[in-house]
């Protein structure tokens, strides 16, 4: 008598493969990241910093040098938007790399913004 493979191993497609079947590994613990995994999260950090830092000439074009001309209110709302949406995100995730660069992009992208409406 042949024996009949679990009814949702049949549906994933993947009778007769025993890993697909198998238990995570108890000895890798969830929380636990590996150092390319640590490595790769100050770059991305490292990344976010840099691209804010060459956010702040523009910022400073319009507020200090009083000049928007060229300045797209279009795309820096939809930034402002697309920050908006990571911060609140990054909350739910409870990740804090993700919602504290957020705050930096709020305040940029808004002060791009309000600086393209009033020097216009």
């Amino acid at each position: 008598m042949r024996r009949r493979a679990p009814p949702f191993t049949e549906t994933l497609g993947v009778t007769g493969n025993s890993e697909a079947n198998m238990a995570p590994d108890p000895t890798t613990p969830a929380g636990v990241s590996s150092r390319s995994d640590t490595i790769f999260s100050r770059v991305l950090g490292g990344m976010s910093v840099f691209t804010m830092l060459m956010t702040v000439p523009q910022v400073l074009t319009i507020w200090v040098g009083h000049q928007a001309a060229g300045v797209s209110v279009v795309s820096w709302s939809a930034y402002l938007f697309s920050a908006i949406l990571w911060f609140w995100y990054g909350l739910q995730k409870r990740d804090k790399n993700i919602y504290l660069p957020c705050v930096g992009w709020v305040v940029l992208d808004t002060a791009v913004i309000v600086g393209a409406l009033v020097y216009a």
